[in-house]
């Protein structure tokens, strides 16, 4: 450790950010789309939210969260598209390709932005100049995925500096932070630009006088511990802005969730538990993939009248199956508050596929062939080839979306 407590090590850590991801996505599939505003959007309406702005909306102040109806006094010639998920679960996948040919240890931390730890690579590629190694990522996703996709990428001793350096000078960057250009960095830096800190987080510092990245490096660890983090985050942060590693980790999964915004306010019983038996097969597939099995299920329901009602039920023997799924849901919702405009399920108490008690009696085995061949077809032939006849129809209002945050049930 040095004087002032950086890690002085040559940087190996960098991180890949996707431009704009969808939207960019969307122009390169779509060259008309190409130097005009575009959003993209979770359903064609003007009153939803804005999922990804192009670059040429950002410039006109649209922004992500924005409703349409919004974006558009700002920017009326706005093109909102309906978002397309197996476009970029391909983008997604050939991204990972070429970043696993520089390491073995890759890491997709969402669906736009990737990680590439070198201190695992064959020495060859570990004796390159790293920028060099950037640019050259940079051109092949030009080359291998689309002339038209841009992606920052930064370079760091950790996780953290990483990342801080591929959010620089977008789009398009290409930036390195090391102890002998970090203060520099953080000088043009304001708290919330640094990830990980929020508004809640900020304001935190801004109570004990830390205004800026700045005096966030140059506070005492005693201070971040026992005044602003009241935890042992304080000691990780200050670790983490000196470039030591304290992000390396990977989490148990330990719930998984599907939600919908019911394309109609006033539906009745009926139509929303259908909707309801839709999430459950979505759900029941990811716990197989998963190879994971729940014990517990937890249902919410979000109504103008009533706020937010929820209900949950959990059983000694864990499951994966839709049929048992939706059997519990059904009881669930039986008492809710309707009409409602947002449902949701919830599966937890997660549990290996492999742990669990064999079924003595015959039906579980049953259950898990049928499952595995309807899986079996679903892979093959697509998504919801085979499904319940209670859902259908319903493909055209439920389409599944891609979560920013995880990757695990893309790659």
């Amino acid at each position: 450790m040095s004087a002032e407590g950086f890690n002085t090590a040559r940087p190996m850590i960098m991180h890949i950010d996707l431009n704009s991801c969808f939207a960019t996505i969307e122009q390169q599939s779509r060259p008309l789309l190409r130097g005009r505003p575009v959003a993209v959007v979770n359903r064609r309406t003007e009153r939803t939210s804005i999922v990804t702005a192009s670059y040429e909306a950002k410039a006109r102040g649209v922004k992500v969260g924005m409703r349409v109806s919004d974006a558009r006094f700002l920017c009326p010639d706005l093109i909102a598209i309906e978002s397309d998920p197996p476009k970029y679960r391909y983008v997604c996948r050939r991204l990972k390709s070429i970043l696993e040919d520089y390491s073995p240890k890759v890491r997709m931390k969402s669906v736009d932005e990737g990680l590439i730890d070198f201190s695992e690579s064959p020495i060859d590629i570990q004796q390159r100049d790293l920028m060099d190694v950037g640019r050259e990522i940079k051109q092949r996703l030009r080359e291998e995925i689309g002339e038209y996709m841009m992606c920052n990428v930064g370079i760091g001793v950790n996780r953290f500096l990483a990342k801080t350096a591929a959010s620089l000078n977008k789009p398009d960057g290409l930036n390195m932070i090391t102890h002998l250009n970090l203060r520099q960095i953080y000088e043009n830096l304001e708290l919330e630009d640094l990830n990980g800190i929020a508004g809640g987080y900020g304001r935190r510092l801004r109570q004990v006088g830390i205004t800026t990245p700045l005096e966030f490096l140059d506070a005492e660890e005693s201070i971040l511990v026992s005044q602003v983090f009241r935890s042992k985050c304080g000691s990780d942060w200050y670790k983490r802005l000196r470039g030591w590693e304290v992000d390396d980790l990977d989490f148990e999964l330990k719930t998984i969730s599907r939600q919908y915004v019911l394309d109609d306010r006033e539906m009745g019983y009926d139509e929303i538990l259908r909707r309801f038996h839709n999430l459950t097969e979505d759900l029941a597939s990811k716990l197989r993939a998963q190879q994971v099995r729940a014990h517990g299920v937890r249902i919410y329901v979000k109504t103008y009248h009533a706020g937010r009602w929820h209900n949950l039920y959990r059983q000694n023997r864990a499951i994966d199956d839709e049929s048992g799924l939706f059997e519990i849901v059904r009881g669930l919702l039986y008492t809710a508050p309707l009409p409602a405009y947002e449902i949701g399920v919830t599966c937890y108490g997660l549990v290996s596929a492999d742990s669990t008690q064999p079924d003595l009696f015959g039906e579980g085995v049953r259950v898990d062939k049928l499952t595995s061949a309807i899986d079996d077809i679903n892979q093959f032939w697509g998504p919801r080839t085979v499904h319940s006849a209670d859902t259908l129809g319903l493909d055209q209002f439920m389409k599944r979306k891609i979560p920013f945050s995880s990757t695990r049930f893309i790659v």
